[in-house]
């Protein structure tokens, strides 16, 4: 596939927020000797379809630490209700950017290729407002039980129909080649759908699940779901944070 000719201006942006409840300073605690943004950063770097990376923190000390690694961060506000508030006060430090893809900040090992895979998905089809990624599940797995991994569930066209903490799809019936699908936090923008959805109220799907991306659905929009292989795990406390260590260390040898 390849861009229109008018080529887009597509901006990564990771949102690294300092303050967690369950880990505070996060985005600066060391793997493998480096800081978890930093991690994070060089994958996006393998990325080819990204005219431009930034790192929105609302902390000088993550925005020192992306300086001393050669990376460009803006800062925003501490007071941001979502990452999606976050991301829209970025981009207007960022007046050329078209598109804008929203990397979580504690995936160090996303895949480069499926940031690319979203980025085109995105630009080469104006009918969508967004973009986001889901990988399949064993219905059997226990995860599907855990409201802490967020379902989707699409149309036959493949944009997303519905997310939830719940399981979802509910099988009463056996259906062929039906899939359970773990939806993966990365999400890509048209800005101008962006600058949009943060002026909406916060929903009454969204308030009910704690899933921003239900305001969207809920005001109408086309959210394509890339179905990938993509697996790859998130830090959310220091226990996590030594597993990625390991796999890191076994993968270099």
């Amino acid at each position: 596939m390849s861009f229109p000719a008018s080529k887009p201006h597509i901006i990564g942006i990771l949102p690294a927020r300092w303050g967690s409840t369950r880990f505070p300073g996060k985005p600066l605690h060391l793997i493998a000797g480096k800081p978890l943004i930093q991690h994070v950063w060089e994958r996006c770097k393998l990325a080819t379809k990204l005219s431009e990376i930034i790192i929105a923190t609302d902390d000088h000390r993550i925005a020192e630490a992306v300086a001393s690694f050669g990376g460009k961060a803006v800062m925003t506000s501490p007071d941001h209700p979502t990452g999606t508030d976050r991301l829209a006060e970025a981009i207007q430090q960022i007046p050329q950017a078209t598109h804008i893809l929203n990397i979580q900040g504690d995936e160090p090992l996303i895949d480069p290729e499926l940031i690319d895979d979203l980025a085109t998905a995105l630009c080469n089809d104006p009918t969508l407002d967004m973009v986001t990624a889901a990988n399949p599940l064993d219905p059997k797995d226990p995860v599907v039980a855990d409201p802490n991994v967020v379902k989707v569930v699409l149309k036959l066209n493949g944009n997303a129909l519905y997310f939830s903490r719940s399981p979802l799809p509910f099988f009463r019936n056996a259906v062929e080649n039906l899939q359970v699908l773990r939806h993966k936090g990365i999400y890509g923008y048209r800005r101008d759908f962006l600058e949009t959805f943060v002026t909406w109220p916060p929903s009454p799907l969204e308030q009910a699940e704690s899933l921003e991306q239900l305001r969207a659905l809920e005001n109408g929009a086309n959210i394509k779901v890339l179905l990938t292989t993509d697996t790859s795990p998130g830090v959310d406390t220091p226990e996590q944070a030594l597993e990625i260590e390991r796999i890191l260390s076994s993968a270099s040898h």
